[in-house]
């Protein structure tokens, strides 16, 4: 019998083991914060996040991003079909997506993300800049949902939600990174509410207090999600809820981070000091009710698309539990049809 989910899942331990060898080149913290997931996840998300990891720096570092991007499209496609290239991330990627039922929907749109990231795509609106959190970081929650064992809906509404939050934190942290390397992530049209012109901020970013305005607003709505995620996480494993807890908790204090030094991340980067990060970490630890309210919250406009793709009853069921759920859930459709026919 297998002893561990690679075996289950038909990957090899040498294919897993160069996934965490290439994140150990570049990749550190995922590495870290991994530890925190229980074993029957740590693997699944390893390989699952080498694959992630691959795909930006083929599409962010090549000379033709659109080439780079339906290359790793058509690996997809490959590894889908059970035909993964001879590498290690797909091999071990097309092991992940068949055990936990990963629609191609979710890694496809990451790609997509990631080649909008290339091409210096800009955001004229808040929905446009969530549409692209939702394919560079809401992907991953989704996913990450997956590995977990969790295909509720709402619950993968929130996990969508964190992923958006996350992806607001590090924008906010980056303003003036981002604006050195040509790239402008903040919602155009809050800047020119605010009296600034993006493409002349953008040849001489400079820090005053209508950017201050701006990225205040934006923390404020990454910082209702960040509630909201609290809804998703109490509806995952017990064993899984501190690592989701911990990086809920340390992204959202990067934010309040900013927010303590003015909002002024032009000419300074926001840095969380260790005891903050520790307390975030006892934070996770701790058992708490969350919102209810929160829970029933629809999902974002920018990731409902991602929800309804992971969340479908019609996925091939896996275990012997979800075979019973599925077929239920089949009576029960079947019943609900013959009803409505009647009654036509």
């Amino acid at each position: 019998m297998p002893t561990n989910w690679s075996e289950a899942a038909g990957v090899a331990e040498v294919d897993l083991a160069a996934c965490r060898a290439q994140l150990a080149n570049g990749s550190r913290t995922f590495l870290a914060a991994s530890l925190l997931l229980p074993r029957a996840v740590r693997g699944p998300a390893c390989a699952l996040y080498a694959f992630c990891r691959l795909a930006d720096d083929a599409v962010d570092g090549g000379d033709d991003p659109h080439a780079a991007a339906q290359m790793l499209r058509g690996r997809l496609d490959r590894l889908y079909r059970g035909d993964a290239w001879p590498v290690p991330a797909d091999r071990a990627l097309a092991a992940v997506v068949a055990r936990f039922g990963i629609p191609q929907a979710l890694p496809a749109a990451l790609i997509d993300g990631f080649e909008w990231d290339a091409a210096g795509r800009r955001y004229d609106t808040l929905a446009e800049l969530e549409d692209y959190a939702a394919r560079v970081a809401g992907t991953v929650g989704a996913m990450m949902s997956l590995l977990m064992g969790t295909r509720d809906a709402a619950a993968l509404a929130r996990a969508c939600d964190l992923g958006v939050a996350m992806q607001l934190s590090n924008i906010a942290r980056d303003v003036g990174e981002d604006a050195l390397a040509g790239r402008l992530y903040l919602p155009r049209r809050w800047l020119q509410e605010a009296g600034i012109d993006p493409e002349a901020w953008l040849a001489a970013p400079r820090f005053d207090e209508r950017l201050a305005g701006v990225l205040e607003r934006l923390l404020a709505h990454a910082d209702m999600l960040y509630a909201r995620a609290g809804a998703g996480v109490a509806r995952l494993p017990l064993a899984c809820r501190p690592s989701i807890n911990a990086a809920r908790f340390l992204y959202a204090a990067i934010g309040h981070e900013v927010a303590r030094r003015g909002y002024d991340s032009v000419s300074t980067r926001a840095v969380v000091p260790r005891r903050r990060k520790l307390a975030g970490l006892a934070r996770a630890l701790v058992t708490w009710w969350p919102d209810p309210e929160a829970a029933r919250e629809p999902p974002l406009a920018a990731t409902r698309y991602l929800v309804d793709a992971a969340a479908d009853r019609h996925a091939p069921p896996r275990g012997l539990a979800e075979k019973a759920l599925w077929v239920l859930d089949l009576f029960e459709r079947l019943e609900r049809r013959d009803r409505l026919q009647r009654a036509a």
